[in-house]
């Protein structure tokens, strides 16, 4: 059985069934350009509000800038009104992107207070009226990403899985947790094997708790799903995917200080000037919070006045380093 393959959505095929998940405040314009240096993976810009899209929003416009060299790339959209979906679904494909997601399982509070994000969870004949009228407004392949359910007692990822096929929805994400649970607790992949188990022609993506190429071989195996969705281990290790896809064959992991570097580039690239130097403490957490000999390096970081004395730092800790980048 080959667990990593190539895949077709509608026209568009992909080379990998790895998809990175589309994540607020990290999958920025730099961080995608990270990715991009490891793997042509399909891959998203972070969450929009389509009510936002819809009114010409320039911050929101803003967040879904990409360059040529991202393809294939997807956006996403979160809104629990039909009208406004199909609205911002031709804006979404005026811009050039390859796919469309719709957004039903964020879990914050400030995004389900307007039914949206994973309150849609609660509708699921709504999320099969968006998904057909996105669909039908627009060629490129739809898709949603969705929890198992709203809490325990209430999963319904199978019954929506199969709304969103009828829709005409080209693939699901299924996060193996609720939204009770948030980030708590492990995922639960018995949900997502559940959905792959039912006769169906719509793809499926299973998410949650896969941070390597054995969890991830785990994950396809329990589920039957066709293939996988990485998330917050994404931050840190933006060549996770090549990792997966090629396994004990893929070149040596880069040392994460020559990927905060190389991060930290691309941030000074395409970062406001007035943001730069925020971006950069936020994105350093993430390359050495599990390495205890960068602490003092991180906190030095955190506490840089300039972006050439945070480049100085890491200059200093790569001295230290007994073997070259």
């Amino acid at each position: 059985m080959t667990l990593f393959k190539k895949l077709k959505l509608k026209k568009l095929t992909l080379s990998n069934n790895i998809v990175y998940s589309p994540l607020a405040g990290c999958s920025d314009l730099p961080f995608r350009q990270m990715v991009r240096k490891y793997t042509d993976s399909l891959i998203f810009t972070e969450m929009t509000k389509a009510d936002a899209l819809a009114r010409g929003d320039k911050g929101t416009f803003s967040m879904l800038s990409f360059t040529k060299n991202m393809h294939p790339i997807g956006a996403q959209i979160c809104t629990s009104k039909k009208e406004i979906a199909k609205d911002s679904s031709k804006i979404i494909e005026d811009l050039g992107f390859d796919l469309l997601d719709l957004n039903c399982g964020c879990p914050v509070d400030k995004v389900t207070k307007d039914g949206s994000g994973s309150a849609m969870l609660k509708t699921p004949e709504l999320i099969g009226e968006i998904l057909y009228e996105m669909q039908k407004s627009i060629d490129i392949p739809i898709t949603v990403k969705i929890r198992a359910g709203w809490d325990e007692q209430s999963v319904n990822a199978k019954e929506i899985t199969k709304i969103a096929e009828q829709a005409g929805a080209s693939a699901i994400f299924i996060h193996g947790r609720t939204r009770k649970q948030a980030y708590k607790g492990g995922a639960n992949w018995d949900y997502i094997k559940e959905a792959c188990d039912q006769e169906r022609s719509i793809l499926v993506f299973a998410n949650g708790d896969i941070r390597c190429r054995e969890s991830a071989e785990k994950a396809l195996l329990h589920t039957g799903a066709d293939g996988v969705l990485v998330s917050r281990i994404t931050m840190g290790a933006p060549h996770i995917a090549r990792n997966i896809f090629l396994g004990d064959s893929a070149p040596p992991c880069p040392h994460p200080l020559k990927l905060l570097e190389d991060h930290i580039h691309e941030i000074c690239i395409y970062t406001p000037p007035r943001k730069t130097l925020s971006d950069i403490r936020r994105v350093s957490c993430w390359y050495l919070r599990e390495l205890k000999e960068y602490n003092d390096l991180r906190k030095s970081i955190n506490k840089a006045k300039s972006v050439e004395e945070v480049y100085t730092l890491i200059e200093s800790a790569c001295n230290l380093l007994t073997t070259p980048f």
